[in-house]
């Protein structure tokens, strides 16, 4: 397997990448970890520790995990990192770090894939659509609280009580799911299998970086992976900062790691 990758931090004052990328020969990982107002006083690490310590641990599961499937890996990567500061960090804590997470693997000739939380996978078939692995479950959930959140002032109570309300629906049946304290959540990924001869590559990335499609609409997922294949993934996360400057946004941490020569070694 053959891996380009790009991860582009937002610079925002005092923080710094909060996204994490890495692969081995049959593997690849990217987590976006997510900072809520407030978290420093419930961990003192932060969500890019959080980020790279688990991306790091699950990347290091992979190799001898052959018999296992990616959510249990992902669970135990989850317990151990959690373990790590539990000593120190209201782990459990509402606004204590959290993180989205994508995952694949080539194995016996298939390849796996892993989603949880708002990271994206697509794996893209010679001849024919891609197949797109989006967790839309916080998405939805949050665009229900889009317009009483704009018509509050947004350092006021009732700000605070809707965000509040908000994370409630976080790692709960009916809401969305995310990594954080609960080996649990991993259970709750989107995940599949499929063989890897019918695959010519397959892309990872944070929500920072899908807005290319999902946000700005400046390509479909096709050309998307054209571009990845001929020129490597900087050139997409260019286009995404040149669309948030245009339109306003507030830039995110984007990160893509592509992979080519699925079962090749």
């Amino acid at each position: 397997m053959r891996v380009t990758m790009a991860s582009v931090a937002a610079k925002r004052p005092g923080r710094g990448n909060e996204d994490f990328a890495g692969a081995v020969p049959d593997g690849a990982v990217v987590v976006d970890g997510a900072t809520i107002p407030g978290g420093d006083a419930a961990c003192r690490h932060g969500a890019a520790w959080y980020a790279g310590r688990l991306g790091g641990t699950l990347l290091g599961l992979l190799p001898a995990g052959a018999d296992r499937s990616l959510p249990a890996l992902l669970a135990e990567a989850i317990e151990r990192v959690t373990g790590e500061h539990r000593g120190t960090c209201d782990v459990a804590g509402p606004v204590s770090p959290c993180a989205a997470v994508a995952a694949v693997r080539v194995s016996g000739g298939r390849i796996e894939h892993l989603v949880l939380g708002d990271c994206v996978v697509v794996l893209d078939r010679a001849g024919a659509e891609p197949v797109v692995v989006t967790d839309t479950r916080e998405v939805v959930i949050s665009r229900s609280y889009e317009s009483r959140l704009a018509a509050v002032p947004p350092d006021g109570d009732e700000h605070r009580r809707l965000l509040r309300e908000l994370r409630g629906h976080r790692n709960r049946p009916g809401g969305f799911w995310v990594a954080k304290d609960d080996p649990r959540a991993a259970g709750e990924a989107l995940t599949g299998s499929r063989p890897a001869a019918g695959l010519t590559g397959a892309a990872l990335l944070s929500n920072g970086a899908s807005r290319v499609v999902d946000r700005f609409a400046l390509a479909g997922w096709p050309e998307v992976l054209a571009e990845l294949a001929a020129g490597g993934p900087a050139g997409i996360i260019r286009r995404v900062r040149e669309a948030e400057a245009r339109h306003s946004v507030a830039p995110d941490d984007a990160t893509i790691v592509h992979c080519t020569g699925l079962g090749t070694g």
